[in-house]
């Protein structure tokens, strides 16, 4: 009888349970709380959760590992004669075995998920505010600040000059472009470099406001900014035209991810496209997000996550965090230097990284706790969508400069 109940235990997942999947649990727990209870970027950390439960449950038919922990597949094929003519054999498949998200995460390492996601993100976005006041554009470049300081911190820490740039990106807080880069440029950091990024895009609302207000003073955060002037719909798609090619030649590496978001942004505006841009800020980018947060989340396996290397990932990330956030902060006050008869709102800076809209609506709450008749959500817009253009310029750079490396 006991041989039988000790058979049955071992053929369940009970007895593959470590103490690193559950501690996991915990990590886990948070998020989800972060999620549902707090409400912080529920569509991204919900997947992401769930996902990293998955990866620390003793599953079968989700993910295969091969002893180095890589998920592989197993194909079996027959050689087929070679056509008339052609010199060349073909391959019949007669099999493919692998796990379910052995086929899903194929999107991210293919490189199809982040620019799908940029598409739907092109057409939630409204470029007016930018077109209406372009100074607002050196905010945006400005709030990349972080992503350089952290790169160089990282390499001082230990890190390669891939790894640093992956989690430099961090300061971004755009998770599609972070795994866009890190997938190329250091892999084996997507895990913790996408649930850093994508975690501190939800903590925007705790961790921007002391740095605002750290630099900002009350007068500043006062400043009533003009009224933008409306932008016409032809401005908009020259636009979105504009910066596809001015971007691409300058950074061609970024080339997926600058596509499809102007892509994107000229099916809304064009206004003959609705069905599509329907799809775009609908069904696609709903679906992506699920297929691409859960495989985030089956990274996160806890031999890997735990490690002390994943910590310092975590730590840097705030690091650049805040560096970007304050970078535009102060870039804004030395614009209002240069330019004391049409000031910007300082807070307006910290909208620069590239947590759309998220950012715009803590500046703007950060200014309404000033001034309670103090409208900055609007403005606030234009170096957020501006950050969204500089993080994947920034991360083309880096691709380019150590991809090859």
């Amino acid at each position: 009888m006991l041989s039988g109940l000790l058979d049955f235990y071992q053929t369940t997942g009970f007895s593959q349970l470590t103490w690193g999947m559950l501690s996991m649990w915990v990590v886990v727990g948070v998020l989800l709380w972060f999620a549902v209870a707090k409400k912080f970027e529920p569509l991204l950390l919900v997947p992401i959760a769930f996902g990293a439960l998955v990866a620390n449950l003793p599953t079968r038919g989700v993910i295969t590992y091969s002893e180095t922990s890589e998920a592989v597949f197993v194909v079996e094929a027959e050689a087929l004669p070679a056509p008339p003519g052609s010199h060349h054999q073909h391959l019949r498949v007669e099999r493919v075995e692998g796990g379910l998200y052995d086929f899903i995460s194929q999107g991210i390492k293919l490189e199809l998920f982040p620019p799908l996601i940029f598409l739907g993100v092109g057409a939630l976005t409204d470029f007016g505010p930018l077109i209406a006041l372009p100074r607002t554009i050196l905010l945006g470049a400005a709030a990349q600040v972080g992503l350089f300081l952290t790169f160089f911190g990282a390499t001082l820490l230990g890190f390669t000059a891939k790894q640093a740039a992956s989690i430099g990106i961090i300061g971004g807080a755009d998770g599609p472009t972070a795994i866009f880069l890190s997938n190329k440029l250091a892999p084996e950091l997507l895990g913790a470099v996408a649930v850093a990024a994508y975690s501190y895009m939800a903590l925007v609302p705790l961790i921007q406001p002391p740095i605002m207000r750290l630099l900002t003073t009350e007068k500043e955060r006062r400043i009533r900014m003009q009224s933008l002037r409306k932008v016409s719909r032809l401005e908009k798609m020259l636009f979105a035209l504009g910066v596809t090619v001015v971007c691409i030649l300058l950074v061609p590496d970024a080339s997926a991810l600058i596509a499809m978001l102007l892509l994107g942004n000229f099916l809304r505006e064009c206004g003959v496209t609705e069905r599509l841009v329907k799809s775009a800020q609908n069904e696609i980018i709903n679906v992506l997000t699920i297929l691409l947060g859960t495989s985030v989340g089956l990274t996160m396996r806890a031999e890997t996550f735990l490690a002390p290397a994943t910590l310092k990932i975590i730590l840097l990330g705030v690091v650049a965090f805040g560096c970007s956030t304050a970078a535009g902060v102060i870039a804004a006050k030395i614009m209002n230097k240069l330019s004391p008869k049409t000031p910007i709102n300082p807070l307006i800076g910290a909208a620069g990284v590239s947590a759309v809209p998220m950012a715009a609506r803590v500046a703007h709450s950060e200014g309404q706790r000033a001034d309670p008749g103090n409208y900055l959500l609007m403005p606030a817009m234009g170096p957020n969508v501006a950050g969204v253009i500089g993080t994947a310029v920034a991360a083309g750079y880096f691709i380019s400069a150590f991809a090859g490396r």
